[in-house]
């Protein structure tokens, strides 16, 4: 919801720092691949309990996630780099809740798994709609422009992003952030069937 909001202020700054990136010779797809790893440490700094630490990590994972379009925009993109950009994001998505489930399973696990679910429900509701785009020849570029159709909903990257942020910042409080954002990406994923549904047809 908040990604259109966000775009035409970040976007600026992300295409400055992007340009300086191409000129030192580093790829869309090697940042895409940065970005991953940093967020595989930040799912290991969550899992021994250093939230503040894995914090610092997931904004460094996603300010690269943010650099690798840009850097694609001005360097060139390619179909490989779409793929696995959107393959890395919906690890990551994996990832730091699994980190808050086996950092404390008794308290976490049950929610954690929930909201799991609801990022598979979602996330097959987006790329199961973006092959259909395709066979249609559907565009867009509310979001910028990007590899595949992009459907927008109320929980997008930057909605996920906050509630990332607020599980470091409260990890007492995982479980109860975790049941309602859970509500919030099935809610998406019910706005993104009805979207496919008044598209498709």
């Amino acid at each position: 919801m908040l990604d259109g909001t966000l775009r035409p202020k970040i976007d600026p700054v992300l295409n400055a720092i992007a340009r300086s990136l191409a000129a030192n010779g580093i790829t869309a797809n090697t940042l895409t691949t940065v970005g991953l790893l940093i967020g595989v440490l930040a799912g290991v700094a969550i899992f021994f309990e250093y939230y503040l630490v894995g914090l610092v990590l997931l904004l460094t994972s996603r300010l690269c996630d943010g650099l690798d379009g840009a850097l694609a925009r001005i360097s060139g993109s390619s179909d490989f780099g779409g793929y696995i950009d959107i393959v890395f994001d919906f690890a990551f998505y994996g990832l730091i809740p699994l980190a808050f489930i086996l950092a404390n399973p008794s308290a976490n696990a049950v929610a954690g798994g929930v909201l799991i679910f609801s990022f598979y429900v979602n996330g097959a509701s987006f790329l199961a709609f973006a092959i259909m785009a395709e066979k249609q020849q559907l565009k867009t570029e509310k979001r910028g422009k990007k590899s595949f159709f992009f459907t927008t909903g109320l929980a997008e990257a930057t909605e996920t992003f906050a509630v990332f942020s607020a599980f470091c910042l409260l990890p007492t409080y995982f479980s109860q952030i975790a049941y309602v954002f859970a509500a919030v990406v099935l809610y998406t994923a019910a706005v993104r069937i009805g979207q496919a549904k008044n598209l498709l047809n």
